[in-house]
């Protein structure tokens, strides 16, 4: 009985575990098996994200810089390699480019003089930009003006862009630059910036064109278009048969005014890299045209302009008072200005 009670027990504390489920095992492993996926997923992005990064730093293209010409040291400073941000220069990137600007006064022959250089094939003189008043409203807007104008990024019908070889403007005296020539004075020779500067001999000639141009600015004899320049003997007809009256008690103090802008200007620059020419020489000797281009070191050519000179002849036929212009003249150092057109003094 004892036995049977002992087996009985044995039997019942011997009971076997039941078997694990076979899905949960199989959840286990699939469970693992994403995790492990994934993680190795992000290694190879990882990877793959470094080689391209890698790669796109290997095909940076590293641009050469440009080689010097055959110049003198002390030109060295003039030449310079513009890079606009509008357009690439392309295969003229590494043809130099000097700076320049015309300095003069109105009806000094300036307009017909910048034709001429904006014939050369390398010359870009993009006309009288600060005749715009806010352009010189103070040397920080001078300054920018400047900056994109000699970078290339200024855009007018002279612009010749990507092989330019001289680039500059048409500046008057009396347009902020005189006001601020202290400030100009530097950035003309920290930038490398020659001046040419272009006057009249016969000043008295430049101020019948004044007020001839002054009373054509409000009368238009034109077909009611007012025009400085014109490109047609018989549209200088019209205009030169207005003939203004001159005061002749203020003659000699506007001279002498006029002669002293000049006087004071070629003083303020006279640090700068700079040449003086004169509307006669150029009307009457164009090799004149010559000196310049070797100025600004460009390829010699025959320039040529379209512009039609609107008053000539005789002066005493372009004025009304004549005779009292003679007699306030006549005895004071402007006496040639009676004489000879283009006379040397």
């Amino acid at each position: 009985m004892a036995d049977d009670l002992f087996f009985f027990t044995k039997d019942v504390f011997l009971i076997k575990a039941p078997k694990k489920s076979p899905l949960v095992l199989r959840m286990i492993v699939l469970v693992f098996a994403m995790v492990c996926g994934v993680y190795i997923c992000s290694i190879c992005l990882k990877q793959v994200s470094t080689r391209n990064k890698v790669g796109y730093l290997n095909l940076q293209v590293i641009e050469k810089p440009c080689q010097e010409p055959n110049i003198e040291s002390l030109e060295t400073p003039l030449v310079h390699y513009p890079k606009p941000k509008n357009y690439s220069r392309a295969e003229c990137a590494c043809n130099p480019v000097r700076y320049f600007a015309i300095l003069s006064m109105q009806r000094s022959g300036s307009g017909w003089f910048e034709t001429l250089l904006n014939n050369h094939t390398n010359i870009s003189s993009n006309g009288e930009v600060f005749s715009v008043k806010v352009r010189r409203s103070n040397i920080s807007t001078i300054v920018e003006t400047l900056d994109r104008i000699y970078n290339l990024d200024w855009f007018s019908s002279a612009s010749k862009n990507e092989c330019t070889a001289a680039v500059g403007l048409k500046w008057m005296l009396n347009q902020g630059l005189m006001q601020h020539h202290k400030e100009i004075v530097k950035y003309f020779e920290s930038r490398g910036v020659t001046a040419i500067f272009l006057f009249r001999r016969n000043l008295l000639r430049r101020m019948i064109s004044v007020l001839a141009n002054s009373y054509d600015r409000e009368v238009k004899l034109l077909n009611g278009t007012h025009k400085s320049h014109v490109h047609s003997p018989l549209e200088a007809d019209i205009l030169a048969k207005y003939k203004p009256t001159v005061n002749a008690t203020l003659l000699i103090p506007n001279l002498k005014q006029v002669e002293e802008t000049t006087t004071k200007a070629l003083e303020y620059f006279k640090s700068t890299r700079h040449m003086i020419v004169y509307y006669e020489d150029v009307v009457k000797n164009r090799t004149k045209l010559t000196d310049v281009q070797d100025f600004l070191k460009v390829p010699r050519m025959e320039l040529k302009s379209r512009q039609v000179k609107i008053h000539k002849g005789s002066l005493s036929n372009l004025v009304e008072n004549w005779d009292d212009i003679q007699k306030a003249l006549t005895g004071t150092p402007f006496e040639s200005f009676l004489h000879a057109d283009y006379r040397r003094r």
